[in-house]
């Protein structure tokens, strides 16, 4: 079975290369522990395997057997524009790398469908680019569900998409969606996925949701990966916990690991060598 890296190193190297290629995973977890560091993290180095494989080489190593790298990367946004996402890129790794990896990363503002039911004035969001604005230059209105649903017809086959958030689409929830409709969302992605056989990383924040709620969207994806902070004494730890993940949960519980100690370097999220036993 091929496999898509995450662009984790250290991650792709002990689930046999990365994520089964079809797969749609939620990412989720407290504020601070690493859940958006990863997806940046993961952003970053398969728009630079595409872009600059020299540097890819230099910060990641060579892919595993088995892994496929994918043909592109597309990130898509309800509520941040480019230029935003991209300094806070800045902040979790090196300027250099995620600079190298911009050409290869296409992003999809979906703002303009997000608040325009909104009191939000239409000036604060609708700054875009020309490829961005040729597909929005209609008026007739379009749901939040449906732009999502066309960037991942269009964007999602053979290649890494991140959504961020899904927590932003719950709370897009009114005439359009209501939650019941989320999970389900999730779902139908799920299953569109297998076809696209690409890998669909979908963040979403613990806080806003209720553990109901959150185990619903567990169900709805292929695997989930948990953030946390972990004290001990008087210092604190990010940790990564695989929660469920078909076809990849498996091969670590042989090991005995279900649990990783996490660290943000120069090159972005990494778990470490040290590994928490279950």
């Amino acid at each position: 079975m091929d496999r898509i890296p995450f662009g984790i190193r250290r991650l792709d190297t002990t689930i046999g290369g990365g994520a089964p290629a079809g797969s749609v995973v939620l990412l989720s977890g407290e504020v601070g522990a690493g859940a958006r560091e990863f997806i940046y993290t993961s952003t970053v180095m398969n728009g630079l395997l595409q872009s600059d494989p020299e540097m890819f080489d230099l910060y990641y190593g060579d892919l595993a057997s088995g892994a496929v790298a994918p043909d592109e990367v597309h990130y898509l946004s309800f509520t941040a524009g480019e230029r935003k996402v991209r300094r806070e890129m800045s902040l979790a790794m090196d300027d250099d790398i995620v600079d190298a990896s911009s050409p290869a990363i296409e992003f999809h503002d979906l703002s303009s469908e997000y608040f325009q039911l909104s009191p939000v004035p239409r000036e604060w969001y609708s700054d875009r680019t020309a490829k961005i604005s040729d597909l929005n230059a209609t008026d007739e209105r379009q749901s939040v569900p449906s732009a999502l649903g066309d960037r991942l017809s269009a964007s999602a086959a053979n290649n890494v998409v991140v959504i961020d958030s899904l927590t932003d689409l719950v709370a897009a929830s009114g005439d359009d969606i209501s939650w019941e409709d989320i999970p389900v969302i999730l779902k139908g992605i799920s299953r569109a996925a297998f076809g696209w056989q690409g890998l669909i990383l979908v963040h979403a924040s613990m806080e806003t949701l209720s553990r109901v709620q959150h185990g619903q969207l567990m169900d709805a994806a292929d695997g989930t990966l948990l953030f946390e902070w972990e004290s001990g004494g008087s210092t604190r730890a990010r940790t990564m916990v695989v929660r469920q993940f078909r076809g990849v949960l498996s091969r670590i519980e042989d090991e005995n690991i279900v649990r990783f100690e996490a660290e943000i370097g120069d090159s972005g999220f990494d778990i470490s060598d040290v590994r928490k036993i279950r």
